[in-house]
């Protein structure tokens, strides 16, 4: 089937008309060149704290004791000397967090030989994400003061 010549000219008219009418953002605009902003400060995440309060648990008693420690002081516990290094906390305005970072040794009691246990992060929200593995005591982190 062939198309006379006012039919060609009708259709091509019908197409002008229904690309004219299309909405503004159905065409193509060549891409606005980015503009260079300076970037934003992020806000500080944490507060420092001066110390941590931390909880042990005597595996063998059962026993869970309420331990302070100054940052940098040494604390013992049964057979350990637990030293905090950091102990942060979230900003009020954010998800509630403690977080300190600590040291622990493990005294042998014969020898008074000291042995690396434990050095890193631990968090209050979900102490098992970094946990002292001993076999007689467990240490995580209450709040920072």
């Amino acid at each position: 089937m062939m198309l006379s010549s006012l039919g060609k000219s009708l259709l091509l008219a019908v197409a002008v008309i229904a690309l004219a009418a299309a909405p503004a953002s159905a065409q193509r605009k060549p891409p606005e060149p980015k503009k260079e902003e300076p970037a934003a400060v992020e806000p500080k995440v944490e507060i420092e704290g001066k110390g941590a309060m931390l909880q042990g648990l005597d595996k063998v008693t059962a026993r869970i004791s309420p331990l302070e420690a100054e940052i940098g002081k040494t604390v013992p516990f049964g057979s350990l000397l637990i030293t905090v290094r950091r102990c942060q906390r979230s900003r009020p305005d954010q998800k509630l967090e403690r977080a300190a970072f600590l040291e622990i040794d493990s005294v042998d009691p014969a020898t008074k030989e000291k042995k690396r246990v434990f050095s890193g992060w631990m968090f209050s929200s979900n102490p098992a994400l970094s946990a002292l593995d001993h076999p007689v005591y467990d240490v995580w982190v209450k709040d920072c003061r």
